[in-house]
């Protein structure tokens, strides 16, 4: 029988090239097949400019009466408005950088531009939610006069706008950070105008003048939360991390647990931009085994069972009897790596009992 290397990187060897698989079905080049991002980008282009259309059109008018009415309330939503529009716009153009086409240096092309609009969105919430925290905080100890008619007038009318500015967002892909991102800003103004109404009630029924300050404090939580979560996950994707709800010693058991399979490392799983997953590993398969049949099973298992469309497989026969042998046959228990894989980069996953 020849001797010859189970290396499946570009073209497999049962007659047909990287081209003729199945879509899904790449080897090495990994499989495609299945992606769905949702809602179409020209569509979600429409749903946030006619957020920013409402948003924009409200904030000038309300810095106007926050002054008028000295309310720190007001001119802190109009603050996160102005904050609102150019996430709106950030994500706008992410989204514009993100669908161009993968070339030159940049072989994901510019999908992770959502991320970086994600992080810069959630960096300024933090820096705005500090500095209104700081002014409530000094608002309290020494509260102004505020106007509560004005006040508890601007806050309804923008509750109105802002219920249609979150439902635009609402119709956008959300499943993407970078819109998301979008979204929380929009959601956490609506919330921070209920209780801008709420104060501005308080003010007006009893001129408990400190509840224009309180109100502010809740609005700061609230943006605290939301800047929180997106720079959270925005890093984690940055730092490839795997993605949230997917464990890799799971995907891994789940993988040498299929039939031929002797051992799996080099296991990574990281996700590209929001929503689309990938992962690459060595598989080593018993000799004799179906490199290929081994591969498109495992693919089919990630795509069907974790949604891993993008799966990179390096498939290779356990110890060939050759000088040129990638691996070698040691005794039960015991696995020794030539130079081709002399650095795991992670956990060794084995058939049988094991610890993680």
């Amino acid at each position: 029988m020849a001797v010859h290397e189970h290396s499946h990187d570009a073209h497999g060897h049962d007659g047909r090239g990287l081209g003729a698989e199945p879509h899904g079905d790449h080897g090495g080049a990994g499989g495609h097949g299945g992606h769905s991002h949702g809602v179409a980008a020209d569509a979600d282009r429409r749903w946030l400019l006619g957020a920013l259309t409402l948003i924009v059109a409200f904030m000038a008018g309300e810095v106007v009466v926050g002054f008028a009415a000295h309310s720190l309330a007001l001119i802190s939503d109009a603050a996160h408005m102005l904050t609102d529009a150019a996430s709106i716009v950030l994500a706008l153009v992410a989204m514009r950088l993100a669908a161009r086409p993968a070339r030159g240096g940049y072989t994901y092309g510019l999908k992770r531009a959502e991320i970086l609009s994600a992080q810069a969105n959630g960096v300024t919430l933090l820096v705005l939610s500090a500095w209104l925290g700081y002014e409530a905080v000094r608002r309290l100890i020494d509260p102004p006069e505020v106007t509560g008619s004005l006040v508890l007038v601007t806050a309804l009318v923008g509750i109105v706008v802002n219920i249609g500015a979150t439902w635009c967002m609402s119709r956008a892909n959300r499943t993407s950070l970078n819109v998301e991102g979008a979204f929380q800003h929009v959601l956490t103004d609506l919330y921070a105008f209920v209780a801008t109404a709420v104060a501005g009630l308080v003010m007006l029924t009893t001129g408990f003048v400190q509840a224009d300050a309180i109100a502010s404090l809740v609005v700061v939580a609230l943006m605290l939360r939301a800047g929180i979560g997106l720079v959270r996950d925005s890093g984690r994707i940055f730092l490839e991390a795997a993605p949230a709800g997917i464990d890799p010693d799971e995907v891994a058991d789940r993988m040498v647990a299929a039939d031929l399979v002797v051992e799996i490392h080099d296991l990574h799983i990281w996700e590209i931009t929001s929503g689309q997953p990938a992962l690459s590993a060595h598989i080593l398969v018993a000799p004799g085994g179906d490199c290929h049949a081994v591969r498109r099973g495992l693919q089919r298992q990630l795509r069907e069972t974790y949604r891993i469309t993008h799966a990179t497989l390096q498939v290779d026969h356990l110890g060939e009897d050759d000088d040129q042998q990638l691996l070698q046959i040691t005794p039960a228990g015991t696995t020794v790596l030539d130079d081709h894989c002399g650095d795991t980069h992670g956990p060794v996953h084995r058939s049988g009992p094991h610890q993680h």
